[in-house]
C-alpha cells in the first residue's frame, strides 16, 4: 500500500506512520515541523517520504500531496490524524479560538482530502480520519466543547466525502483515551493546556462516568487503522471506533 500519514511527526499520528511502514506500506509522513518529520521517517525505515505540510494552508496542502504522490507512484490511502483541543469552557472560547480549531481539525482535513482525490479514485483508495469518543459516543466533554463540535464537523465531512466519491472508502476512526507511544510519539493532546483549569474539569468527567480508567494501547490502534486501510477496493468501513477496556 502507498500510504500518506498526514501528521505524523509527533503522536498517533506518528505511532501510525511507523507502524504502518513497519508492516510493510510505502509511507510518506507529512506533518509541518521538519526536523521531528525526518526523524519520524528515519525511526519508520528505509523509503519513507517525509514531505513538509502545514494542512491549514491550501497551497501547501496541494503541494505536500502531489510530492508524496510522485514520490510513492501514487496514493492508496490517506490517513489524517491531526486535530487540537484547547481546554476551555465556552464562554472562554474566543473566535481565534474557534478558527484554530476548525482550521486544523476540519477544514485541514478537507484540504489535504481535496489534494489527495484524485489519486485516490484513480487507485480506489481509502482515506482514514481520526475521530473522538466526545463526537459520537459521549456528551461533549465540559472544557473541551470546541474540541467536540469540530469532530462532530469532521464526522459529517467525511459522510459528504462518502456522498459526492463513492468509489472511495471514507473510514471514521472512533479513539478513545489513548497516551500514544514514548517520547515524541506520546499524544501531544494536552500539551498546551492549564492544569488548573484541567483540575476543575476532570471531577467532572469523572463524575459523569466519561474517563475510561485505562488507556488503550496504541498497538491496538495501529492494527486497526492497518485492518482499515487494507480493506480493498470490494469494501467499506464506514466507521470503527476502538476504545480502552474498563480496568479489571
Amino acid at each position: 500500500m502507498r500510504t500518506v500519514v498526514v501528521g505524523a511527526s509527533s503522536g498517533l499520528g506518528r505511532c501510525i506512520a511507523v507502524g504502518l511502514a513497519r508492516r510493510g506500506d510505502h509511507v510518506a509522513v507529512l506533518a509541518r515541523r521538519r526536523d521531528m518529520l525526518v526523524e519520524a521517517a528515519e525511526e519508520a525505515g528505509s523509503g519513507t517520504l517525509a514531505v513538509v505540510c502545514d494542512v491549514t494552508d491550501a497551497d501547501s496542502c496541494r503541494n505536500a500531496l502531489g510530492e508524496a504522490a510522485d514520490g510513492l507512484g501514487g496514493i492508496d490511502a490517506l490517513v489524517y490524524t491531526p486535530a487540537i483541543g484547547p481546554l476551555k469552557s465556552l464562554m472562554d472560547t474566543d473566535a481565534e479560538t474557534w478558527r484554530r480549531v476548525f482550521d486544523t481539525n476540519v477544514i485541514g482535513a478537507a484540504l489535504v482530502t481535496k489534494s489527495a482525490m484524485a489519486h485516490l479514485e484513480e487507485a480506489h483508495g481509502v482515506a482514514a480520519f481520526l475521530s473522538s469518543v466526545s463526537a459520537s459516543m459521549t456528551p461533549p466533554w465540559p472544557g473541551l466543547g470546541a474540541y467536540a463540535v469540530s469532530k462532530a464537523a469532521l464526522d459529517k465531512l467525511i459522510e459528504a466525502w462518502r456522498a459526492e466519491h463513492p468509489h472511495v472508502g471514507f473510514t471514521r476512526v472512533v479513539v478513545g483515551d489513548c497516551a500514544g507511544g514514548e517520547g515524541n510519539s506520546m499524544t501531544q493532546f494536552a500539551s498546551e493546556w492549564d492544569w488548573n483549569v484541567a483540575a476543575e474539569f476532570h471531577p467532572i468527567w469523572a463524575a459523569r462516568n466519561y474517563l475510561a480508567g485505562s488507556l488503550l494501547d496504541v498497538e491496538t490502534l495501529v492494527h486497526i487503522v492497518h485492518q482499515v486501510v487494507h480493506t480493498g477496493a470490494d469494501a467499506n468501513i464506514p466507521s470503527v471506533a476502538v476504545v480502552p477496556r474498563p480496568p479489571g
